[in-house]
């Protein structure tokens, strides 16, 4: 069975409907699209039959009289199956969300996910393989030699790796895919503590978690996903992340919502031959979203162009942070385990764009601590943070990282770290001073799922436009927000939302009650606090009234009233005379 996209399948049946097993050529099939009202374009014509084909859905030979002209023909319906869509898989997650609930770690939907992913894609590859080696006359044992080769596949897998032999005994599920993942990662350097540290044998201790797996197993097994695009799976992926956050918020893990993470990258911007760094990049969404905003704006070939770098202290988190970047089609990211703030692992002043969604108010970062770490001087350079919150460090930070002529930095932060005084007082006024703080954007509330409060958005450019040169940007998004749909106590940001602060943004104006430009003796005047309300509050909306109109609705209501108590008396005196 073959599974192919909705917009294929509806073509391959007009198609079908129209030739059947008859031969065609090119032009007869626009021709029989058109006349059904599908008014199809040439390139997705070329686009309808290379997917038809590769799909083993349509067969293409020379004709005999003109070697330049094709012809085709449909192979029949029977061998065609739906594409598993967005919703069919976005379900399947749901299914074993419900089925693991908080007694085991969404880990363990994650790995399997990933792992069905790879098995499925390798068999179908082999396939492919196994078949283009018969046509070129290979014997079935030479073919099979063939079809096993690393050059055709994305991973290389054993027998004992594939998800069809792991199942086959339920009794020994927990040491088959121990087994498994070991021998994926050893064949796979670069798997090497991203899918070996999940632990199959400890997590079937318990009876109760033996039969989960069961489950989880055959319901994985009802799909596959050889076939399914990285952004779907990707979706379905950030849908188990975002499912578990609000839990997982209340262990200490930080899920940053896509669509704060779409704005900022919105702003910043960045572009094909650019190195884009996150510091503490979780689950990977920022490098995601970066590498998917140059493939809507650059195309998909551009967007290999930008180079992905990131670091993360968790080595959970960072090995979901490595499958979520593969299940992305993601290959090449470096991300680095060990503690930033300490021992940073990249190169500074390097990158193009840094972004990060740091741990609010971290504590634990003093100058005893930090002048411990690697390159202390180089980065911390506006001085050291109080042991109380490390936000100033972590923006340090990312500033050192940044490039001198085109870095551009973007952090989302607690509000506090614009007006606290102290220590982080000082390393504001300096980095003010030096003319690297180019807007200040103040979120709505209840965004996040481990806080209610609203944070900020800081963007920082060390080499600034000579038109905005001596002068920050205050965006006061307070009210930009629409209820979250699935979140009940949450807040989310619309497309519109994101679109109009992005555009106040790039206009670098003010807009009364939404923007404001200060300049630098401005913000010296309010020492140094960049709290956005202390610039630019929202315009109370309020109701303009007319007395006049009021005063003649008064009128109306008062000759309603006199009327009304006129016959209240009469009727009364009617009842007294009977009475």
């Amino acid at each position: 069975m073959v599974e192919v996209e909705p917009w294929v399948k509806s073509r391959y049946e007009k198609l079908w409907s129209t030739f059947g097993q008859k031969r065609f050529t090119r032009e007869e099939a626009m021709g029989a699209l058109k006349r059904v009202g599908d008014d199809i374009s040439d390139e997705a014509l070329n686009l309808l039959l290379s997917n038809l084909r590769r799909n083993g859905l349509l067969s293409v030979e020379s004709d005999l009289l003109d070697a330049r002209r094709k012809i085709y023909m449909l192979r029949p319906p029977s061998s065609l199956r739906e594409f598993l869509s967005r919703g069919d898989l976005e379900g399947l997650m749901k299914r074993a969300a419900d089925l693991i609930r908080t007694r085991v770690d969404y880990e363990f939907i994650l790995i399997l996910l990933f792992l069905k992913r790879v098995s499925d894609k390798w068999v179908l590859e082999y396939k492919q393989a196994y078949d283009e080696a018969l046509r070129d006359g290979l014997s079935p044992e030479e073919a099979g030699m063939e079809a096993s080769a690393a050059v055709y596949h994305d991973f290389v897998l054993t027998d004992e790796c594939l998800w069809d032999n792991i199942r086959k005994d339920p009794n020994r599920l927990p040491e088959s895919f121990s087994k498994a993942l070991k021998v994926t990662a050893e064949k796979n350097p670069e798997l090497q503590g991203v899918i070996d540290r999940t632990d199959f044998i400890r997590f079937a201790e318990s009876r109760e978690n033996i039969e989960i797996l069961r489950q989880l197993v055959e319901l994985f097994s009802e799909r596959r996903l050889y076939d399914v695009s990285p952004d779907i799976l990707g979706d379905a992926y950030e849908w188990v992340l975002r499912y578990f956050a609000p839990e997982k918020a209340k262990e200490g893990e930080i899920y940053t919502p896509r669509e704060v993470i779409r704005f900022l990258v919105e702003i910043l911007d960045p572009k094909p031959g650019e190195r884009v760094y996150d510091p503490c990049c979780g689950s990977g969404g920022m490098l995601i979203l970066s590498h998917k905003h140059v493939e809507e704006e650059y195309g998909k070939e551009r967007a290999k162009e930008l180079f992905l770098f990131g670091q993360e202290a968790n080595p959970k988190i960072r090995a979901l942070c490595h499958m979520n970047l593969y299940i992305h089609d993601i290959r090449d990211a470096g991300i680095e385990l060990g503690d930033t703030l300490l021992y940073p692992k990249h190169k500074l002043g390097f990158f193009n764009v840094v972004m990060a969604n740091p741990p609010w108010n971290q504590d634990g970062y003093d100058g005893n601590v930090l002048k411990r770490g690697d390159f202390f001087k180089e980065r911390f350079i506006f001085g050291f943070t109080s042991r109380q919150s490390a936000d100033w460090a972590w923006i340090q930070h990312m500033l050192a990282m940044a490039g001198e002529a085109e870095g551009r930095v973007g952090v989302v932060i607690d509000n506090g770290c614009l007006f606290r005084g102290g220590k982080e007082r000082d390393i504001r006024r300096k980095i003010v001073e030096a003319d690297w703080v180019e807007c200040v954007i103040l979120l709505p509330e209840k965004l996040f799922y481990n806080t209610g409060a609203p944070g900020a958005i800081i963007i920082f450019r060390k080499n600034k436009p000579a038109e905005r040169a001596g002068k920050i940007l205050f965006i006061n998004a307070s009210h930009e927000y629409m209820q979250h749909p699935t979140v009940r106590k949450l807040n989310t940001l619309s497309g519109e939302n994101i679109r109009k602060i992005d555009e106040a943004y790039k206009r670098f104006e003010t807009i009364p009650g939404f923007s404001k430009i200060s300049n630098l003796e401005e913000v010296r005047g309010n020492d140094y606090n960049l709290n956005v309300t202390l610039y630019v509050m929202p315009i109370e909306e309020r109701e303009h009234i007319s007395i006049s109109k009021e005063f003649s609705e008064l009128q109306k209501i008062e000759e309603e009233r006199k009327k009304i108590g006129d016959k209240l008396k009469e009727i009364l005196h009617k009842i007294a005379e009977v009475g």
